[in-house]
């Protein structure tokens, strides 16, 4: 435990940042508007899952929007978990009840004040 707790501690700021890279996507996938940010978000997320390991990393193309599909094969023996999430996020409207841009992340204190980081 404490490898990883070293692990965690030694890589935080790497993954804020990329988690901050990822807020800044307007992946509202209910506005067409917003489609080729869906799409960039999606080529994102699929980077991310090869970035960290993931052996089989694919992005299906359906009649909406892409899903993205991961996977990491530990060992035969041990079981399988999965792991299910959305990569796009709530339109921002109405802008006026935002305290900053919804797309740009703000830290105050501990925590994350962009559009879509409740679920990150």
């Amino acid at each position: 435990m404490k490898e990883l707790k070293s692990y965690l501690d030694s890589n935080k700021q790497r993954f804020l940042d990329e988690l901050l890279e990822l807020l800044r996507i307007p992946s509202v996938s209910a506005d067409p508007a917003y489609n080729k940010d869906v799409r960039r978000m999606a080529e994102a997320t699929a980077a991310h899952l090869r970035k960290a390991g993931a052996d089989a990393v694919e992005i299906y193309e359906t009649d909406g929007h892409p899903i993205v599909y991961g996977e990491k094969n530990v060992s035969p023996k041990a079981p399988t978990v999965l792991v299910y999430g959305h990569y796009d996020v709530q339109p921002p409207d109405p802008l006026n009840l935002w305290d900053s841009p919804p797309f740009e992340p703000v830290v105050k204190k501990t925590k994350l004040h962009p559009n879509g980081a409740i679920f990150a």
